[in-house]
């Protein structure tokens, strides 16, 4: 028997057994949080019954495991903007690789730093001035299948 408890978070349905057994552990009780599947799953008449008594029952869910970036997210997305390559801003802070690239995926990021073989801000802006991909492949000597794979990126 607690005496001192006066909340209590449950993570089965309540039913008349159960609640019994809780009111006889804890006769202090005045709140019963549950998430918000359990507490749909609960029959009204059993949070109205608890009601009378004086038991307060709420939908609360904030479990989880926590954010434990501690601002890192920031300072590798603004690292990011400065231009700095995934592998330097790991370097830098003294992070894995693979939590770099998750705070860049967490932030949605437009990470677009890498170095590329052909402009492609160059292909699309001629494409936009109507040449056709044929005509942009000579013009900038790129293989035709490089400016079919540069326009129809997403």
């Amino acid at each position: 028997m607690d005496e001192e408890t006066t909340t209590i978070h449950i993570t089965k349905a309540l039913s008349s057994a159960i609640i019994v057994e809780l009111i006889e552990k804890y006769p202090n009780l005045s709140l019963i949080t549950c998430s918000p599947s359990i507490y749909n799953r609960t029959s009204p008449v059993y949070i109205d019954a608890l009601e009378q008594l004086d038991i307060e029952v709420k939908k609360q869910y904030n479990w989880g495991a926590k954010s434990q970036s501690n601002g890192a997210e920031f300072e590798v997305l603004k690292l990011s903007n400065e231009g700095l390559k995934p592998k330097e801003i790991a370097h830098k802070l003294d992070m894995k690789l693979s939590r770099v690239y998750y705070l860049l995926k967490k932030s949605s990021a437009e990470f677009d730093n890498r170095k590329r073989k052909h402009d492609h801000d160059e292909v699309v802006k001629l494409k936009k001035e109507g040449l056709t991909a044929g005509e942009i492949s000579r013009k900038l000597d790129i293989p035709l299948r490089s400016v079919y794979y540069i326009l129809n990126k997403k």
